[in-house]
């Protein structure tokens, strides 16, 4: 979902399964994949670094969720996955905090699907602080801690520091995936969820080759 139009989607419908797509050559810069203009230096880690740059906000995201999780499960061990929550304008910024509150709790694992559910499928709005500490509460997240952090200095500069990213590799729709701090593709890009999934493994190993 772009900037222009995530206002026309925030009624939070999920999309339809891809169709099956065949075998096909090479990705194509510039159709399938972006690379670029400025790279963004890399920490010194080994690895090779994939981002997914998502909002809970976002239809698309829940319904590349599922499979994007099953595609990291397999990452071999040079390559290290991240989530950057991304908020294009300020109703997308409750969202935002939601990660990242749940991230410095050490929440996300039991709650990252929980919260896409209640968005896209439960239909609850989640854009109003009490509305988003009665989703944790109701599973079993202690409520003032929950709302100490999303209000914390912690989570605000992760936000910032999301942003600079989400700025850096150009992003102005989601999900997006960098690869690395040199390219970037999505599911819009090449018009399928496992496609986007395979160019992305095309890149990490151009990432691997030098």
């Amino acid at each position: 979902m772009n900037r222009r139009d995530f206002a026309l989607q925030l009624a939070f419908a999920a999309t339809a399964a891809p169709a099956v797509v065949h075998a096909q050559a090479a990705p194509v810069e510039g159709k399938d994949y972006a690379r670029l203009a400025q790279p963004i230096a890399m920490p010194a880690t080994g690895k090779i670094e994939v981002v997914e740059f998502f909002g809970y906000w976002c239809p698309h995201c829940h319904a590349f969720e599922p499979r994007l999780h099953e595609w990291t499960q397999k990452l071999p061990a040079n390559v290290a996955f991240r989530r950057v929550p991304v908020a294009f304008s300020a109703p997308h910024e409750p969202y935002q905090k939601i990660f990242l509150a749940l991230e410095a709790m050490g929440q996300l694992e039991a709650m990252h699907r929980k919260v896409f559910t209640a968005i896209h499928v439960q239909k609850q709005r989640l854009d109003k602080e009490a509305d988003i500490v009665a989703l944790m509460t109701a599973n079993g997240i202690d409520g003032a801690k929950f709302t100490e952090t999303f209000r914390s200095f912690t989570v605000a500069s992760k936000a910032k520091q999301a942003r600079q990213l989400a700025d850096a590799y150009r992003i102005d729709g989601v999900p997006t995936l960098g690869i690395h701090g040199r390219y970037f593709t999505s599911p819009s890009m090449t018009g399928d969820q496992d496609k986007a999934l395979r160019v992305t493994e095309y890149l990490i190993q151009r990432v691997a080759k030098g």
